[in-house]
């Protein structure tokens, strides 16, 4: 079975993390995505220390998937650096980590 993965990123704002979410549920890099509340980011950029309302996206997915994911949302981004951060899952209950699988790869194994 493929590792399962938890991947966060963030919008600047909730029209474009649907069109993300959109385009990663239908190529199937992605079983689930879970678009959070609007946060207060606080960060240095380019020199300069910014401020900005984003929306989070938790998305679980395949190591196997990771790639192609990450460059799904560096081509749908509209930021220069996006934050694309990643995790395995260390414990998932089997069940869920077979439909995660299944469906990004396009098949249902539960």
């Amino acid at each position: 079975m493929d590792a399962l993965l938890i991947v966060m990123t963030t919008f600047p704002d909730e029209a474009s993390a649907a069109a993300a979410t959109d385009g990663m549920l239908a190529e199937r890099l992605a079983a689930c995505v879970q678009q959070m509340a609007p946060v207060r980011s606080s960060y240095r950029w380019q020199g300069k220390r910014e401020t900005s309302v984003e929306v989070p996206l938790m998305i679980k997915t395949t190591a196997g998937r990771y790639g192609a994911l990450e460059q799904y949302i560096r081509e749908h981004h509209p930021y220069d650096v996006p934050e694309i951060v990643a995790w395995p899952a260390t414990a998932a209950l089997p069940a869920y980590a077979r439909w995660v699988e299944g469906e990004t790869r396009g098949t249902l194994h539960v």
